[in-house]
């Protein structure tokens, strides 16, 4: 099931406000060589290219649907290719910044993916990434929990899609021992008022429920959605709600 720009962007205001926090983080410097990792439709890769005149960027992404809708923005300082971030660590290009706003989350093995990256700063390069703490956000539970439940543990074949995210502990941990420094970590609550249970099942559909229909048949995939529902409703049973989604914003540069 690819990827749906539509639908991931049906909740752009709220995806965007983290992406701002994060740029804010970052120091302009001359001439800086920047990647964006997961940089979905191009959309706020093309917004640090403006932020930032003296950067060149380059934005990767493995889905071809999102890839589409970035090749409108490449200019002279910003292009885009289709890549994965492993992808990205097996070759020898080194980075004046990484950047990655919600993208990472898909990634597998973070203690071992940190250091990878780290290692393709530059000396003074910044780092600047922003993750959904998925171990922690109501939405992310249900679905982990519905897929260890019959029947859908056996439609899956016992796929389950645990989260890669660490604690704040576990990756300040990781940057200190690999040479960052000037770090600031933290995790933020962005709320999402909704004023139905659409609202809620929508704003999952778009991102984590992905992987999980990919597995399911047609009538599989109606079976779990109905009932993704319900679990939702049973949580939250008094409208309007807010779903206290929450994120990890980290920078720091390489010494």
């Amino acid at each position: 099931m690819p990827w749906n720009p539509d639908v991931y962007n049906q909740f752009k205001n709220i995806r965007f406000k983290p992406f701002f926090d994060l740029s804010d983080l970052i120091i302009e410097e001359p001439s800086m060589k920047a990647i964006d990792l997961g940089c979905g439709t191009g959309e706020q890769t093309a917004i640090l290219t403006e932020k930032f005149p003296q950067a060149e960027f380059i934005g990767i992404d493995s889905s071809p649907e999102m890839l589409e809708k970035s090749k409108a923005l490449e200019n002279e300082r910003l292009h885009f290719r289709m890549a994965t971030t492993e992808e990205m660590l097996n070759n020898d290009e080194n980075w004046d910044l990484i950047f990655s706003n919600a993208a990472l989350q898909w990634s597998d093995d973070h203690p071992k993916l940190f250091p990878q990256l780290i290692s393709k700063l530059k000396t003074n390069g910044q780092l600047a990434i922003q993750m959904p703490y998925q171990p922690g956000n109501t939405l992310n539970i249900i679905l982990s929990g519905l897929a260890e439940e019959e029947p859908f543990k056996s439609y899956l074949k016992g796929w389950n899609r645990p989260s890669a995210v660490l604690t704040i502990d576990e990756y300040a941990q990781i940057l200190f021992e690999n040479g960052i420094e000037e770090l600031n970590l933290s995790q933020k609550v962005y709320p999402i008022i909704a004023e139905d249970h659409d609202t809620l099942f929508n704003f999952i559909s778009g991102s984590a429920l992905i992987p999980y229909l990919e597995r399911l048949n047609e009538g599989q995939q109606k079976e779990f959605t109905t009932e993704f529902k319900n679990r939702i409703a049973a949580n939250y049973p008094k409208l309007p709600a807010i779903y206290a989604f929450k994120r990890i914003l980290m920078y720091g540069r390489k010494k």
